[in-house]
């Protein structure tokens, strides 16, 4: 029997796709989801071209990814390769805030602000006012093709396709200089490895959000499969209040009809859905908990002369006591401040708070020394002992700085007492050197011992770096190194 094959019968596994057309709906929640997309994609696209003043070397953008030196820039911050950790924090606070949203008010991330949804959304949005509302598109798909649907797809796939490149073309302006990049991509002479973002990013966006829409929240994330563990009974999630609503039925004035719920069986609340899902069918994997379905019955239920809420945002807890008739025993915000709640939130704001106190205190140079390990030690003519370090500096400054080298031996035999080391920079007379802002240089340094010094197997070093010009230092601490006492002449 082939894999594709239900019984044998040579049926397939996989049900094709149905298209799904929304129908346009007003409400609250429709205009929360507006106001998060235009500020969202606000966001995407504004912000690489926010100008923020970084002196005569670097580039005036506010927020940039430089690959090229392996440095992050978000308006006043720097962050340099060596205190990735914060990026590292940030996507912990990410996870965290993501656990803590779902277990408050469930799948609320991904029906406002995932750019699946954003996206998709704003799709949606120029579908229907090029090709009509619900009714129309669907009209038009059993069309056959003619001038007028020929028309009709090329203008719509034409903006999508422009959408898309927009998105594409915003992503690789956070990784250089905007205005630099834009004039280069018009011009032909930017780097193919920013064609190839763009093209990729372009096809992903119009792709995903043009005709994969649902199906990649329902097969490609795995999000939904995940979220049950972070709800509890005390989650708000959209729910159909089927004690109130049910038996369903359309006509109210036939006899019996006063033993009917709410419910008018109108559909509202499916021809709303992106998902395309029934909400009266109970919790399923594939609602985003978007809430267009409240808007939708809302509406209808103002129209019949119903109390609104028959689709409301509702826990568990609370629909236990609704459906049997007792007043909700918890008001709102303790359903909302609960033990679980306060351990995400505690996480998410200990770990951010951590971060920022160590962003503001953190010293603006950086030292790093390696030893030399090939040879571990050099024997001198004069009977000295001398070993080689790689010095390298960074000057988180916007301006030249000049530093200067010191270090502290001690006699590992006579504790408190130093051990009589000299050091020098490779190709130079002095210990102090300058470094260009935002620059990380490289030096060779030498520590050797003087003439009268007792030859140690292994010294503990601390070596300095003072800026001449504020006096922050930053220290690293290595070892020196020389031969044992039986391998002394």
């Amino acid at each position: 029997m082939s894999v594709n094959d239900t019984d044998g019968s040579g049926g397939s596994l996989y049900a094709g796709r149905i298209p799904i057309f929304p129908r346009r709906v007003k409400g609250f929640y429709r205009s929360l989801k507006w106001w998060i997309m235009g500020i969202a994609l606000g966001i995407y696209y504004v912000t690489p071209w926010i100008r923020w003043d970084r002196g005569p070397e670097m580039p005036d953008q506010a927020v940039l990814v430089d690959l090229a030196h392996r440095r992050f820039f978000f308006f006043w911050i720097e962050i340099w390769p060596q205190q990735f950790y914060y990026v590292a924090g940030l996507l912990i606070m990410a996870g965290i805030g993501l656990f803590l949203f779902t277990s408050v008010a469930g799948r609320v991330w991904c029906g406002y602000a995932c750019p699946q949804t954003v996206w998709t959304d704003l799709f949606i949005m120029v579908e229907r006012w090029i090709e009509g509302d619900r009714n129309a598109r669907i009209k038009l798909v059993k069309q056959p093709w003619n001038a007028r649907k020929i028309r009709l797809r090329l203008t719509k796939w034409t903006v999508w396709l422009l959408i898309a490149l927009a998105t594409g073309g915003a992503w690789v302006f956070y990784f250089a200089d905007a205005p630099t990049l834009a004039r280069d991509l018009i011009s032909g002479q930017a780097h193919p490895i920013a064609y190839t973002t763009m093209a990729i990013l372009t096809f992903t966006t119009f792709f995903f959000g043009g005709f994969a829409r649902e199906q990649i929240c329902i097969y490609a994330c795995p999000w939904p499969r995940i979220q049950a563990a972070m709800m509890d009974e005390n989650t708000l999630t959209v729910t159909y209040k089927y004690w109130r609503g049910e038996p369903r039925g359309k006509h109210r004035k036939r006899e019996g009809a006063e033993k009917l719920g709410d419910c008018i069986d109108c559909g509202a609340c499916v021809a709303v859905c992106p998902m395309g899902i029934d909400i009266r069918n109970g919790p399923q994997l594939e609602c985003i908990t978007c809430a267009l379905c409240i808007d939708a019955c809302d509406e209808v239920m103002a129209r019949i002369g119903k109390p609104r809420g028959l689709i409301d945002y509702c826990t568990l807890a609370d629909e236990i006591e609704e459906r049997e008739g007792r007043p909700h025993a918890k008001p709102m915000w303790r359903r909302i401040i609960r033990p679980r709640v306060v351990v995400y939130f505690t996480l998410w704001a200990g770990i951010g708070l951590a971060m920022l106190v160590s962003l503001f205190m953190r010293d603006s140079i950086d030292l790093n020394v390696a030893r030399d390990r090939n040879p571990t030690y050099v024997m001198l003519s004069d009977g000295a002992v001398r070993n080689g370090y790689t010095i390298k500096v960074s000057n988180q400054n916007h301006e030249t700085r000049t530093f200067r080298l010191s270090f502290h031996a001690e006699d590992p035999a006579h504790p408190g007492r130093p051990y009589p080391l000299e050091a020098r920079i490779q190709g130079s007379d002095t210990l102090t050197f300058d470094v260009p802002a935002d620059k990380k240089r490289s030096l060779r340094m030498f520590l050797t011992t003087l003439p009268f010094a007792v030859i140690r197997p292994s010294v503990d070093v601390e070596i300095w770096v003072e800026d001449l010009t504020t006096h922050e230092r930053a220290k690293a601490e290595t070892k020196f190194l020389g031969p044992k006492l039986e391998q002394l002449p």
